[in-house]
């Protein structure tokens, strides 16, 4: 019998691709296929498959894709912990999978939120997909295995930037699958908003654009998703009473505290935009251009220490000194230590090292011990205790300052009204701790800081640096006297690093 002839075989389909494809206008019938939903021995073991309001924004992106014009807007103003993260997730995995050289960008309100909440939360999801595999995760990027796709198959985290808006400005995929999302929407600029907006212009493309967060703001583009352009988006607002996930008793809690009609309930928990403005107590932009403002302070104005102490865990001790305007030209000093001895050596050796003429240490936990050696070690100075939860004591009607609940509020409100001057370093974590803050207000109207446990369940760190630089306001340091300027020797000298303190017209009794 002759030979047959080689006849070139079809390359065999992949089932997985195969099923995978068939849930491209799909995105529910994907999430509930792709994830081990109940299966013994994965994380999902015990867990039934998305909530009720997760199934319907995906059900609504399957339903308008191939059916409108332009590109879909989907807006999420939700309370805390309802899996809103899980769902950006789930709908990034989705589009990459089952749209070959689909392109996208994640970002979010700070940069730490991106690095830190918002790509960890999609990398765990991609990994427990089925199609886990077929990309491979970089530090800021989520690409395609295939060489010859790497660059036109993939998702990018971008952190924005008012001076780099360009970066969002080229994002095209003509003819294809184009996603962004931008987690936490409410503090991210509307000049951002804008250039995506102007960006997503390709014709016959697949677009989605989804906009999740708290509502921390009633101004802002994310705002007007439910208001001025609310016919432009598919908008949701997410109730955390009425989702499963959500901790019942600390929400009750936060009833007991601020009141159920409060701003900051309404935001935490009922995912509705506050009455009252902002509930971010220290916007970016103040922050931002304290760190570029020149450091500037007059010569006769002391040099203030604030000490935040840790009280164990992740969290750290830091030491933060001020002149006037000037919270920058003496650097701070972190430290991780619990030995009450070492930290308050520590304390001492720098108020005696850059002369400090006052110390206010925050007497809470360990601190009350560390208060007292400090007192001991520097006999004739002052070194004041500060408690945090203690009554506000400097509020005076008509001064300009808004009322506090206590003691931290009060300083927090002091340093964010001198921030509007004021000069800091370019210190990521310090950054990071004023703008992530929120508030509320009490059943006085008095304004309450968010707990920092509750920021800890939000994945914020303890802002203890701000804590720090918040403390150098607990109360007014008198000028120094004539007599007491400093000598114009440096710290190697045995003077101080401040000595070089920026002589100015600034006149610290100008305002009174």
């Amino acid at each position: 019998m002759a030979d047959e002839p080689d006849v070139p075989r079809e390359p065999a389909l992949d089932p997985l691709g195969i099923e995978v494809g068939s849930f491209a206008h799909d995105p529910l019938g994907f999430v509930l296929f792709a994830f081990p939903w109940g299966e013994a021995g994965t994380p999902l073991a015990h867990d039934p498959g998305p909530e009720p309001w997760q199934r319907e924004v995906l059900s609504e992106i399957g339903h308008s894709l191939g059916t409108l014009p332009d590109a879909i807007r989907i807006a999420v103003a939700s309370g805390h912990g309802v899996g809103k993260s899980a769902l950006v997730a789930w709908i990034i995995v989705w589009a990459l999978a089952t749209f070959r050289d689909t392109r996208g960008l994640v970002t979010a309100n700070t940069a730490t939120q991106l690095k830190t909440k918002t790509w960890p939360e999609l990398v765990k999801w991609l990994r427990l997909a089925a199609c886990a595999d077929w990309f491979e995760v970089a530090a800021t990027a989520i690409h395609s295995v295939e060489p010859a796709h790497e660059r036109t198959w993939r998702i990018d985290a971008v952190p924005w930037s008012l001076r780099a808006t360009e970066a969002f400005a080229g994002l095209h995929n003509q003819g294809r699958r184009l996603f962004v999302a931008f987690d936490e929407a409410s503090a991210i600029p509307d000049p951002v908003w804008e250039t995506i907006e102007g960006a997503l212009t390709d014709r016959d493309t697949e677009i989605l654009w989804l906009a999740t967060g708290n509502p921390t703001r009633n101004t802002g583009r994310f705002r007007e998703c439910f208001g001025r352009f609310r016919h432009r988006w598919h908008r949701h607002q997410v109730d955390g009473r009425q989702v499963s996930l959500t901790d019942k008793e600390q929400i009750a809690r936060w009833a007991a505290d601020y009141g159920d009609d409060s701003d900051f309930f309404r935001v935490r928990v009922k995912g509705e935009f506050p009455r009252g403005g902002a509930m971010q107590f220290i916007d970016s932009e103040t922050v931002e251009e304290a760190t570029r403002r020149p450091a500037e302070s007059h010569l006769r104005q002391p040099l203030v220490m604030g000490v935040d102490c840790a009280r164990g865990g992740d969290d750290q001790s830091a030491i933060w000194f001020r002149r006037g305007r000037d919270a920058r030209t003496v650097p701070a000093i972190k430290l991780r230590v619990s030995d009450l001895m070492l930290l308050s050596g520590k304390v001492a050796e720098q108020a005696m090292h850059h002369r400090a003429a006052a110390v206010f240490i925050d007497e809470g936990g360990i601190g009350a011990g560390v208060v007292d050696r400090v007192r001991q070690m520097l006999p004739g100075h002052l070194v004041v205790g500060v408690n945090f939860g203690g009554r506000a004591d400097r509020y005076t009607l008509g001064d300009g300052m808004p009322l506090t609940a206590n003691k931290a509020a009060e300083m927090w409100a002091s340093m964010r009204a001198w921030l509007r001057t004021g000069a800091i370093p370019d210190d990521p974590e310090l950054k990071a701790e004023l703008t992530g803050r929120e508030y509320g207000f009490d059943l006085h109207n008095a304004i309450r800081l968010e707990k920092k446990e509750d920021m800890k369940k939000r994945g914020l760190a303890s802002p203890d640096n701000a804590d720090g630089l918040c403390l150098t306001f607990a109360y007014p340091v008198a000028d120094l006297p004539d007599d007491a300027r400093f000598d114009g020797r440096g710290a190697g000298e045995g003077g101080s690093v401040a000595a070089n303190t920026i002589q100015s017209d600034y006149d610290p009794h100008g305002d009174l």
